[in-house]
């Protein structure tokens, strides 16, 4: 599935300066697009982007049928409109992209059929681990939604993934944790003295830590801060076996903090949600998470600002 964000950017966020005249399209082509996605037009007197991008979160689904089941079938259309719609939460303001998914999902309680296949969207692409757009800030209104409707027949499972979402949140403090180091000796996160704490959590060898940890080592920003004593980075392995982790200790730079969890009380009391292995976490001085389970290269530009 292709995604579009940078044609959603073009149409709607550029300046105003006429409206396209709509193609012509051929009489054989027309049952085609019987299904196709109606975007909604946002007014010219809007012309300031994060205006236009809540105008365009709130209208989104307004030409949209709810009570057709056929777009159930037509994920090119409608699983596709969704992604697209994910795109412009992240360019609008957060209290109209909340408004936005509620409204939404009200609208497609219409139809069951419809109102499950919406649920099972969000969960895939806001928080299943292999998805780019995971975002839990995003999924909190849709999984609080999920919980009151009447439509929904399963409520323990939304119910404990909000539980988990609305952990170490952003803006909010992390939760302390202890870890140990090669040496037998213990500390906790709270200890850490620093600017900036990136949590690395990981296991040995896996392809995608191996990945990220070479990420890492080669940024720029990262080699900056830490020469400048403005970050830490806390590897922490949370799993039990010790063997493999020891094998591997001399991959680690000798800035870094390597250590794991004794007791694996973070996976056993999910204190971090770390539904993927590599997982990370940006903290700022006071410990409140700047960045939570994010990318790389999401990281990588943020550092990149704090310096620039």
């Amino acid at each position: 599935m292709k995604y579009v964000f940078i044609s959603l950017l073009l149409v709607f966020f550029a300046s105003c300066s006429g409206q396209q005249k709509p193609q012509q399209t051929a009489p054989e082509e027309e049952e085609q697009l019987t299904y196709a996605f109606k975007m909604p037009e946002i007014p010219a007197i809007i012309t300031e982007p994060l205006e236009r991008a809540d105008y365009l979160v709130k209208h989104y689904w307004d030409n949209f049928d709810f009570s057709d089941t056929a777009y159930v079938h037509l994920p090119q259309v409608t699983e596709q409109a969704f992604v697209d719609y994910i795109d412009v939460m992240q360019i609008a303001s957060y209290p109209q992209v909340v408004s936005a998914i509620k409204d939404m999902l009200k609208k497609a309680e219409a139809d069951t059929t419809m109102y499950y296949y919406f649920t099972n969207l969000y969960e895939k692409y806001l928080y299943d681990p292999n998805s780019p757009f995971r975002n839990d800030e995003f999924f909190i209104p849709a999984l609080e939604f999920f919980i009151s409707s009447p439509a929904s027949k399963e409520k323990v499972r939304p119910m404990y993934l909000l539980e988990l979402a609305k952990r170490n949140r952003v803006g909010e403090k992390a939760a302390n944790f202890t870890y140990t180091l090669p040496n037998g000796k213990q500390s906790n996160l709270y200890s850490l003295v620093s600017d900036y704490t990136l949590i690395f959590f990981y296991n040995p060898g896996c392809n995608a830590c191996e990945e990220i940890m070479g990420q890492l080592k080669s940024s720029l920003s990262i080699g900056y801060l830490m020469k400048e004593n403005r970050i830490k980075i806390l590897a922490v392995y949370p799993d039990e076996d010790l063997t493999e982790w020891k094998n591997y200790l001399s991959s680690f730079p000798k800035e870094w903090i390597n250590s794991y969890d004794k007791g694996t009380h973070i996976m056993d009391k999910e204190i971090y949600d770390l539904k993927a292995i590599p997982t990370l976490f940006l903290l700022d001085k006071d410990k409140k998470v700047i960045l939570k389970d994010t990318s790389f290269d999401l990281l990588e530009n943020l550092l990149r600002q704090k310096i620039g």
